[in-house]
């Protein structure tokens, strides 16, 4: 592969010094040299490829810090949408309904529905479907809607004895199964992970096949959108065998990461790990995953004080997934394995069982730069952050939020005030906790661009500003997704930023995202190269438009 210098355009490095060089000059897959133009021409070989940017920026591509790739190629080729606006146009239960009649319909007997993306807060009738509705659908398929948090969902007769659950099976820790108030019989909701088990995945009703259709769908959009660096952050051993099954010499057109599921160690690494992994190259061990808590969306995200309006009388503060020892034991096992954890946690008071756990296991076994990590912390309180600071833990928020619920939140969630500072990422830089910010696709789609307006902005989908104070600027947006998010999972001396000896993986923007901010949301892909190669070109006539605006 032939060395390429990129120029005449704006440069964004995302360094250490936030540098603007004029030229980067690639050889192979890497980047060999940035600086002024002249110096890269007199020192580039005769053979070197011209790219001239004309006017574009060009910046690290994308890595995505927290997500379930390929889960969204497995929604668009397998599963029903039933995701309601501003994600979907399915707006009252006799839309969802009917979607999956249609399903059942192109559907052999005895075979899975699923339907997905649900949401209660956004459905016309405020509820999630019933399990006698289901059963109206169909009672000679299993059906199973999840909701788009993937916190629950519901279950038809069918699914349930599929399930191996009826009215006599306990709940099980961290779970339940909802029932009649009066005659106890299952209503077909099946709240938590531990209840819902394999349907809880985002491989359940995946075999081989699917998966890699499922895979090779969801890379080209992540392309499309400048991601070049992946997330799986749930990976089963289901998961972890298809990922697995790729030769090693075989280059799938992304790079992945993933995260196993903490309670797979220490067998994981005693017996799987040393006969089927190392495998491909491009598939890379990363973080232990935990949960504490739930969804927002569901309040079961585990808060300190109720939430605004509460939907559950008898759990007005949300739902914790586990007991503060369990977590202790389960974080020191991790730990002292020397591997790094990233843990679920949506509410402050989950948060504080996490926190709480590693402030233990570092005073019982201290371990410098372990990079312990707070999924989503959506009410992280400033004294949670500043004990963060001193532990050393970091955090990924999720700012799409904002735009998805965020009047949701201001209205019934968390009420005027504590809205104001969900994902309070510029309290973080306050505190000296380095984030980075993610779309925990499929619960929303990966869009870098989106997201960092998301987080820079912070409006609502009515257009509400949650949080003026928590603001952050266009950079620290643009890094929490290319630098930080390297450096979150041990990577920034491979990716991240374009400097010398790191891999070419960058993205051509329409315009300089750095200017304006209210105008991010028009910055356009233009093009996305991975490993010195172009992945992804907009049309001529994308890219014409995109040059007159």
């Amino acid at each position: 592969m032939p060395s390429t210098l990129h120029f005449n355009g704006t440069i964004l490095t995302m360094d250490a010094q936030n540098s603007s060089p004029e030229a980067v000059l690639t050889e192979g897959n890497r980047i060999q040299t940035v600086g002024a133009e002249a110096d890269l021409r007199a020192r580039m070989p005769a053979d070197a490829q011209e790219r001239d940017l004309q006017g574009c920026t060009l910046m690290p591509a994308f890595i995505d810090p927290h997500g379930h790739f390929p889960d969204p190629g497995f929604i668009r080729l397998f599963r029903v949408d039933l995701s309601s606006p501003p994600l979907g146009d399915c707006r009252q239960m006799a839309q969802a309904l009917d979607r999956l009649r249609e399903k059942v319909r192109a559907t052999p007997e005895g075979e899975w529905v699923m339907g997905v993306l649900f949401d209660n807060t956004s459905i016309l009738e405020g509820r999630m479907p019933t399990r006698a509705e289901l059963d109206d659908v169909s009672r000679r398929h299993p059906i199973w809607v999840i909701h788009a948090s993937g916190h629950n969902g519901v279950a038809n007769s069918a699914a349930l004895e599929k399930r191996g659950v009826n009215s006599h099976t306990p709940d099980p820790d961290g779970g339940r199964f909802g029932r009649d108030p009066e005659t106890g019989a299952l209503t077909g909701l099946i709240e938590g992970l531990s209840a819902m088990g394999e349907m809880g995945d985002t491989d359940f009703l995946i075999n081989r096949e699917r998966f890699w259709q499922g895979f090779d769908a969801c890379r080209d959009e992540y392309l499309t959108h400048g991601v070049t660096y992946a997330q799986n952050a749930w990976a089963s051993q289901n998961m972890l065998d298809h990922f697995a099954s790729l030769p090693a010499d075989q280059d799938p057109g992304i790079d992945i990461e993933l995260l196993p599921v903490g309670s797979l160690e220490p067998e994981l690494s005693k017996n799987w790990i040393s006969t089927d992994w190392p495998g491909n190259p491009h598939f890379t061990l990363g973080p232990r995953k935990l949960f504490t808590d739930g969804a927002f969306q569901l309040q079961t995200a585990y808060l300190s004080a109720p939430y605004f309006k509460p939907a559950n009388l008898d759990h007005p503060y949300g739902m914790i997934y586990t007991s503060q020892e369990q977590m202790d034991a389960d974080v020191s096992k991790l730990h002292c394995m020397g591997l790094q954890i990233h843990c679920h946690c949506n509410g402050d008071a989950g948060a504080e069982i996490f926190i709480d756990a590693v402030e233990k296991v570092l005073q019982a076994y201290p371990r410098e730069d372990h990079r312990h990590t707070i999924i989503h912390g959506q009410a992280l309180r400033d004294d949670q952050l500043a004990r963060m600071a001193q532990l050393g833990l970091t955090v990924s928020f999720f700012p799409a939020h904002i735009h998805f619920w965020g009047d949701r939140h201001y209205d019934t969630f968390l009420g005027p005030e504590r809205s104001e500072r969900i994902s309070p990422a510029a309290s973080a830089e306050r505190f000296g906790v380095r984030y980075t910010i993610h779309n925990d696709a499929s619960v929303t789609p990966t869009r870098p661009i989106h997201l960092a307006h998301c987080a820079v902005n912070r409006k609502s989908v009515s257009g509400r500003l949650l949080g003026e104070d928590q603001k952050i600027s266009v950079l620290s947006a643009l890094r929490a997704q290319t630098i930080d998010a390297a450096w979150q999972v041990f990577k920034e001396d491979q990716r991240g930023s374009i400097e010398p000896g790191k891999v070419a993986d960058f993205v051509v923007l329409s315009r300089n995202p750095l200017n304006a901010p209210e105008h991010l949301p028009d910055t356009r892909v233009l093009e996305t190269i991975r490993n010195g190669q172009s992945v992804f070109a907009a049309t001529p006539t994308e890219q014409e438009v995109e040059h007159t605006q």
